[in-house]
């Protein structure tokens, strides 16, 4: 069993750890919060041991009566993978720790790159994570382009690849954050998303751009490529459909915007509601004067998960990514 613990048990964090308790290789030990609050409460309700990530808070913990079971370096002391889901820039101020106490680490996509040995996503590279003690799983925007490139530079060579990106304001829970009534561009160009995703896929030309509107539900790619004539239309629709963390839809099904989407998702019933794969829609894939369209949305509240699950895997040595990703899948219900 592969002991592993959780910091962070915010958005990302309680689906890591949730998922992690749906795996029979896996144990859940705890996870570490830095006050109480609800998801405090949240975690002891599922049956989580939790510990004080600030020792100077356990005081708090103890006003409010919620019981831990030590702080985040007594967590370290009984694991062999942390999963670092603090919020963005926090786990590089983490790693001393971790290394203090030989504990492998995954990261997530807030960080920078060098934060971790090498970036992760299952489809593309999960052999160079094998063995590190330190893997970043990249963000929620990489990890849907990730999975539909890398699906189709197994089809054929693919030339330039352009991306505009519209993303979320917000994750739903957070009320301080977004624009209200604006759309809001990444004066940034490119935008960081395309590097990120060279390092996991680093023989792509992409550049992307970006802007944030008002929604919280859902990210949403336009995606452009050029191709070399070797594959069809219909090459594209086959490979994704055999892919099954791709989800192809359909407009005629109802599936018109983003919110019908994520009302679909919820309809599944699994934990929080959430869409692991990343939906396509099959009505705008074409390909003309060799060029290659689409349209796919991006939950970024839960795409990553189970990529953090085959990341725990690869760091511990466990060597055919095919097994993990079908292990992982099955587990949580995804194709």
């Amino acid at each position: 069993m592969i002991k592993v613990g959780v910091n962070g048990y915010g958005v990302i964090g309680k689906r890591v750890a949730h998922a992690v308790t749906l795996q029979k290789d896996m144990k859940l030990v705890g996870v570490a919060k830095t006050k109480p609050d609800f998801n405090a409460m949240t975690a002891l309700n599922k049956g989580h041991a939790l510990y004080c990530a600030i020792p100077e808070n356990m005081e708090l913990f103890k006003q409010h009566k919620i019981e831990v079971s030590g702080t985040l370096e007594d967590l370290l002391k009984q694991v062999d993978v942390i999963v670092d889901a603090t919020p963005g820039k926090v786990g590089a101020t983490n790693k001393p720790l971790y290394e203090k106490f030989g504990v492998k680490a995954i990261f997530e996509g807030g960080e920078k790159a060098d934060v971790a040995q090498c970036s992760f996503n299952a489809y593309c590279n999960y052999e160079e994570a094998l063995n590190k003690d330190f893997v970043r799983v990249v963000s929620c925007n990489t990890t849907g382009l990730a999975r539909t490139i890398g699906t189709l530079i197994k089809l054929g060579k693919l030339g330039k690849i352009r991306v505009v990106m519209i993303r979320r304001a917000a994750d739903p829970v957070e009320s301080d954050k977004g624009p209200i009534n604006a759309i809001v561009p990444e004066i940034k160009v490119p935008s960081h998303h395309g590097p990120d995703l060279k390092t996991v896929l680093p023989n792509i030309d992409i550049v992307t751009m970006a802007a944030v509107v008002p929604t919280t539900i859902m990210h949403l790619h336009t995606v452009m490529i050029e191709v070399d004539g070797s594959f069809t239309k219909e090459d594209v629709i086959e490979a994704y459909k055999k892919m099954p963390r791709i989800k192809l839809i359909k407009s005629s099904m109802g599936f018109v915007s983003t919110a019908e989407v994520m009302e679909y998702a919820r309809s599944l019933g699994r934990y929080m509601g959430d869409l692991y794969e990343i939906p396509v829609w099959e009505d705008t894939i074409n390909i003309s004067k060799n060029e290659l369209y689409y349209v796919q949305a991006v939950h970024q509240e839960s795409d990553v998960i189970p990529e953090n699950i085959d990341a725990i895997r690869a760091v511990m040595g466990f060597e055919n990514a095919q097994k993990s990703i079908k292990m992982t899948d099955q587990s949580l219900g995804i194709g």
